[in-house]
């Protein structure tokens, strides 16, 4: 008796099912989760440092949309070619559901937008970021999971056991449908999946960040440039490995360049954040209350003791 051993990794037959005439993209489930996720994460790490609940409530009311806003504009500005020329339509800039969202794009927008709206309520932006951190590089490795539903951001052809299969889909008609259609079964190649290998470097990430936030007490910004430095340091080396269209500077993806410079503005940051933090280490919003209350008493008896007479009158 013959035991089968399952070398490559299976594609899901499908990423889109049909609940009625509602399709239920596997793909905004898995960006949905990553939410939620990220969400729960940084209420429970924000309200632990002191901070209100509501802020983080509002910092998503305007870091979502615009997110998406900029994931998508960054996809379209890398990716003008399929949007721009003879027989391109720019209308499909605004199909969403057609795939194409740049996670670049989408911390940058999105990140601008919540420093926007915590610097309008006076709130410590480096204390919220930090909170944020973690749960934000664990959304990206949940949302990673929609690509392979997605059969994208896969790398080159190659016959590891741990290869992933991408199959030829069909819609009804028989079409050929790769994000939409249903799988016939046909192995059109087996790819290194990319999409899995960030998915563990986004885990490992978050990890070394509650890791290293508690070991060397960072603060004031510092868990969150971490973030940035340890996402695209992975980013940088797994872009190396993908075989999808991409348009290239001097020989480099254009996501290669932008991990790679991103990076190296994260540690200049994270260089002069922790400078910063052992010259004058931050200080939590908890530190922040505890030390105005301490004021607003010592300001109090010494008003008091200015009132009340001393022995010699």
């Amino acid at each position: 008796m013959q035991t089968q051993i399952l070398a490559n990794i299976p594609s899901p037959p499908q990423g889109v099912w049909h609940l009625g005439p509602i399709p239920i993209r596997a793909y905004a489930m898995c960006i949905l989760t990553g939410i939620a996720v990220a969400l729960w994460l940084t209420l429970r790490r924000y309200k632990r440092l002191g901070g209100d609940p509501d802020v983080v409530w509002d910092a998503a009311i305007v870091a979502i949309p615009a997110g998406i806003i900029g994931g998508r504009a960054y996809h379209v500005i890398t990716d003008w070619d399929k949007y721009f020329g003879p027989g391109k339509d720019p209308w499909q800039i605004f199909n969403f559901a057609g795939g194409g969202l740049g996670i670049w794009g989408a911390i940058a927008l999105g990140g601008l937008a919540v420093c926007a709206l915590l610097k309008y309520k006076g709130v410590s932006i480096g204390t919220f970021a930090d909170a944020a951190a973690p749960g934000v590089v664990l959304a990206q490795a949940i949302g990673r999971l929609g690509n392979w539903f997605n059969q994208e951001i896969y790398g080159r052809p190659t016959d590891v056991p741990w290869a992933l299969d991408i199959y030829y889909r069909v819609d009804e008609n028989g079409n050929y449908a790769p994000l939409t259609g249903h799988s016939t079964g046909d192995i059109v190649t087996s790819v290194h999946p990319t999409f899995l290998y960030e998915l563990l470097w986004n885990l490992l990430v978050f990890a070394l960040l509650l890791w290293a936030e508690r070991r060397f007490r960072l603060r004031g910004g510092c868990v969150f440039a971490l973030y940035v430095m340890g996402y695209s340091f992975g980013r940088f080396f797994i872009e190396l490995m993908r075989d999808d269209h991409a348009n290239l500077i001097l020989g480099f993806r254009v996501n290669s360049w932008v991990s790679g410079i991103v990076f190296l503005a994260a540690v200049a940051t994270f260089i002069y954040l922790r400078r910063t933090q052992r010259q004058a280490p931050a200080k939590t919003l908890i530190d922040d209350r505890d030390a105005q209350a301490d004021s607003h008493a010592r300001e109090e008896s010494s008003t008091s003791e200015k009132l009340t007479p001393s022995e010699g009158e």
